[in-house]
């Protein structure tokens, strides 16, 4: 009974040990704290940075801010002296030479918007077929394979998006979509206007280039499609299944392209008996730029996606440079990266995955901060409303780095972890800048605050933004960071992914 207690006591020690606080941590996580997130974020979500579209004027404003602001913390500038990464890109416009329906010329911009990638086209047929509001259903025992294709777009815009990814992937020659919300469908998102990074390799980029080119009309438009049939498009009805319609369809386009350069903002924090280490923090900085429909509201100010985690990084920065500066830096050398071009296809990050300032190899976790600002819409009514948070990643390459970070939230911040978009079938792990770390065999985090109704909406102000859960979520970040920069070992990839 002596032993057994003797051991039980034993156990006891060793989790008390485990689950110590660490005072010097706690001290320097004060500077992560409303306060602080508020300043920065009403800066860059503010609308005289116009929505910091990358390669635009907005952009290379927040991009200044950010490096003045590295300089202020006295972070080393990393590139040859500079805070900031030239990311260079390609920009590619679709250039509608011509459409014509029925003999008659439509105007690119009041009449239709298109999308399209690839190489020029010429696409004439006489023939379309009419596929509902493409869903599964829709589509049964369908082929609509290298054909013309009508689709009504009805319905939540998240739900238009599924439909059409799910017909272009069907492989269909062109596909015309028609709005018939009652609203009329901001064209802005159809610009016909794409971001790559130069030289840069993606798997993906074969899918992009063959993907089908989508025109987008409204309700009066589609009738002078349907003009030979007799029918509007209120009267086409799905549960009909497909038809073949009658109709003359020209169309004519090419790809014009430029070279353009944006940034990624580097700030270095160097460690001590293990500085040739490296622990990565990143957010992107970019948004969606400015809103042509947007009424007396012409900014996207993307406060939540992503100036609520570029804000959360700043302050981290603020936290981990005070303590080096009062003798209490980390072991491990520390950078801070944000981000260009996330919104087109995670390009700051490509580039970087290029172009390495610090090699992989010596690079022992990212810890990316995306939308840490908002209650999403899965715990509106929670109790734990302002008290949770969504992690993507941590087991996936390692599971010591998921212990780390459970061990942190256990410790000092106490919230309500939520794993639900880490599931192997959720998309989410590929939607941010995390991704192109994991790729190259770096263990990653993603912290994230789940959808919202003003995911890049207009409506995505600074007015919203609950700083207090924001600060909280950026020092559970910060907390885990801490214990990776100053433990002995670096977390160890062990899962294959």
């Amino acid at each position: 009974m002596k032993k057994q207690l003797t051991g039980f006591l034993l156990l006891a020690l060793i989790s008390i040990q485990c689950f110590a606080q660490d005072p010097a941590a706690q001290k320097y996580a004060a500077e992560i704290n409303a306060k602080r997130t508020k300043k920065h974020l009403k800066v860059l979500a503010s609308d005289k940075y116009e929505g910091r579209e990358t390669g635009k004027r907005g952009a290379e404003m927040a991009a200044a801010y950010l490096a003045r602001e590295f300089k202020r913390l006295k972070l080393i500038a990393p590139v040859n002296g500079s805070y900031l990464q030239d990311v260079e890109l390609i920009e590619t416009s679709i250039v509608v030479n011509s459409l014509e329906v029925n003999g008659n010329k439509l105007q690119y911009g009041t009449e239709f918007t298109f999308s399209g990638s690839g190489e020029a086209k010429v696409i004439n047929t006489n023939e379309i077929t009419f596929i509902g509001s493409g869903t599964e259903s829709d589509l049964k025992n369908t082929s609509i394979a290298d054909k013309v294709v009508l689709l009504k777009q009805e319905g939540e815009a998240a739900e238009i998006t599924r439909r059409l990814n799910f017909v272009k992937n069907k492989k269909p020659k062109l596909i015309i979509a028609v709005n018939v919300n009652k609203a009329r469908t901001p064209h802005s998102h159809l610009s016909g206007v794409s971001l790559s990074v130069k030289n840069g390799i993606r798997e993906s980029a074969p899918m992009r280039e063959n993907s089908p080119g989508v025109i987008l009309i409204e309700t009066e438009i589609a009738d002078k499609i349907l003009l030979r049939t007799g029918k509007t498009i209120g009267k086409l009805n799905a549960d009909d299944g497909s038809q073949l319609i009658k109709a003359d369809i020209k169309l004519a386009y090419e790809p014009v392209k430029r070279e353009l350069q944006s940034s990624n903002v580097l700030g270095y924090l160097e460690g001590t008996d293990l500085k040739d280490e490296l622990l990565v923090y990143s957010a992107h900085y970019d948004h969606i730029g400015l809103n042509p429909d947007g009424g007396k509201d012409k900014v996207f100010n993307g406060a939540d996606d992503d100036a609520s985690g570029t804000s959360g990084v700043l302050a981290i920065a603020r936290a981990f440079a005070k303590a080096k500066k009062e003798g209490n830096g980390p072991r491990r050398s520390i950078l801070f990266l944000m981000l260009t071009g996330e919104e087109k296809n995670l390009l700051g990050s490509e580039y970087y995955s290029l172009n390495p300032v610090f090699p992989f190899a010596k690079t022992i976790t990212n810890l990316n901060v995306d939308m840490i600002g908002r209650i999403g819409e899965e715990y509106q009514s929670s109790p734990d409303s302002t008290n949770y948070c969504f992690l993507v990643g941590a087991d996936r390459l390692s599971t010591n780095l998921h212990k780390i970070s459970e061990n942190a939230n256990a410790v000092y911040t106490r919230m309500k972890i939520d794993y639900k978009h880490n599931a192997p079938d959720d998309q989410i792990y590929y939607w941010s800048d995390h991704y192109n770390f994991a790729k190259n065999g770096v263990p990653v985090i993603f912290y994230y605050n789940g959808k919202h109704d003003d995911y890049h909406k207009g409506s995505d102000e600074i007015s919203k933004i609950n700083f207090e859960l924001l600060s909280k979520r950026a020092q559970l970040a910060y907390y885990t960071g801490w214990d990776l920069v100053m433990r002995d070992k670096r977390p160890v990839v062990d899962v294959k992914d």
